[in-house]
């Protein structure tokens, strides 16, 4: 559906968007349509890696590991305060810490600190809404500091 629209988070039944707005990132929930609106919110949304996939495990290891290149590159040029990435696999594979847990993490690029999201897919069932909202509300109040 990502790829079908151009937009991310697309498909519907995905937790991101709601979670987004229960976290108190946003001030009304979103559609996916509306992502460029989170530029207003100081919120930005890319890829670890550009290819849409139906499911994350459809990705190489390479492909991550260049994603993960990529992104450490656009980190320095944008330098955000927060570097979130959804799910914890993904940034596993994208930087190489076979450690990494939900949450903040010890790894910083530049100035820019790092939080470790759920993946709101709903293959991910073991997150609700309302704990990946939790989750996410950590990081915006940790932001907020």
């Amino acid at each position: 559906m990502t790829a079908a629209t151009g937009h991310h988070f697309a498909r519907p039944g995905n937790r991101f968007w709601p979670v987004l707005h229960l976290s108190g990132f946003t001030p009304r929930l979103m559609k996916p349509a509306e992502q460029r609106e989170l530029l207003s919110y100081g919120l930005g949304i890319t890829n670890v890696v550009a290819r849409a996939t139906a499911r994350a495990d459809e990705l190489s290891a390479e492909e991550y590991v260049e994603g993960g290149r990529l992104l450490t590159a656009k980190v320095a040029r944008l330098r955000p305060g927060w570097l979130a990435v959804v799910g914890v696999g993904a940034y596993r594979s994208a930087f190489g810490d076979r450690t990494a847990q939900v949450g903040p993490q010890e790894r910083t690029f530049g100035d820019t600190r790092v939080w470790v999201l759920p993946n709101p897919s709903g293959l991910n069932a073991h997150w609700t809404a309302a704990t990946m909202a939790a989750e996410f509300a950590r990081l915006r109040d940790a932001a907020s500091v």
